[in-house]
């Protein structure tokens, strides 16, 4: 658990601190844009995303400094889709993290602007921001990787079916469907990106690492619906019992509880088997491995 805790804690300071620079660069610094941008930002959080892009990269031997602009910029775009989320709008949560949310902090306009330059701010970084031993090529990849994760085709694609489901009872193919989108796809470009990273060293592992990624994704919002359950307000992402207080589908809601539990145990085999077959061919995933073990077992 040590190697775990270790190897965590320096994949999220070290994108703590490029954030932190990152947003330290913009011009007005004194505006409630950029406090907005900041706090919602560096509110806290797992760092999931930007771990996994550290962890794929490292799997084919990129030093950090390749992987630290990636991971910076897949985190600007989940501050910004968790900003919005939580949008009277959208999923009106008051609470983030168990701070106040930033437009109960600040405003909904600035809420909605702040949320708008993270998003932009995302691919800026990709776009500008020094990647040592990445070629101009496969940066165009990561952008194109991005874009289509986050937009119509993934994550706002699955926000928008989230909310037309609301008060109504869904298929477990369509909560799949919601969340494959709303989560698991701005996770599998995490794992994606690290792995364009690499350029041609990644050509034989990418199917194996889609198999991983649809799995893990899918495995983090099922250990989500859970820990909303038996979770504590200051230890998860949002206000405890929200999604049986509003009446969202959820895993649990549909499957039951324990059925539920027993998901996350087949997509954590389904991940692993996803990693062995990796090994096989002669990569090295073990950091993956510790970020799948992370996903799955994390009680918050």
């Amino acid at each position: 658990m040590s190697n775990l805790n270790s190897q965590l804690i320096t994949y999220q300071q070290r994108v703590d601190q490029t954030l932190k620079n990152f947003i330290n660069e913009l011009p007005f610094q004194n505006s409630q844009l950029v406090q907005a941008i900041r706090y919602g930002t560096l509110l806290g959080g797992k760092r999931v995303r930007p771990c996994l892009v550290y962890a794929t990269g490292e799997m084919f031997n990129l030093p950090l400094n390749s992987l630290d602009a990636a991971a910076a910029a897949i985190e600007c775009m989940h501050a910004y889709s968790l900003i919005h989320d939580d949008l009277p709008a959208m999923d009106n949560d008051n609470y983030r993290r168990g701070q106040q949310s930033c437009h109960i902090k600040f405003s909904e306009a600035d809420a909605i602007l702040a949320g708008d330059a993270l998003q932009t701010l995302a691919f800026s970084i990709l776009t500008d921001k020094p990647m040592p031993n990445v070629t101009l090529k496969d940066r165009l990849a990561m952008l194109s990787e991005l874009a289509q994760s986050s937009g119509a085709a993934g994550m706002c694609a699955g926000q928008s079916l989230d909310i037309i489901s609301k008060n109504c009872q869904i298929s477990l193919a369509s909560l799949e469907q919601i969340h494959r989108n709303k989560t698991g796809s701005l996770i599998r470009a995490a794992i994606r990106i690290g792995a364009l990273a690499a350029g041609k060293r990644r050509k034989n592992a990418l199917l194996l690492l889609d198999k991983y990624a649809e799995a893990i994704g899918l495995a983090f919002q099922v250990q989500d619906d859970i820990l909303d359950i038996i979770g504590e307000t200051n230890r998860i992402d949002k206000q405890k019992c929200f999604d049986q207080q509003f009446s969202k589908n959820t895993y649990p809601a549909l499957l039951g509880f324990d059925t539920a539990r027993i998901k996350v145990k087949d997509l954590y085999r389904e991940a692993l088997l996803a990693l062995d077959s990796l090994s096989v061919q002669s990569y090295n995933p073990k950091l993956l491995y510790i970020m799948t073990d992370f996903i799955i077992k994390r009680n918050n």
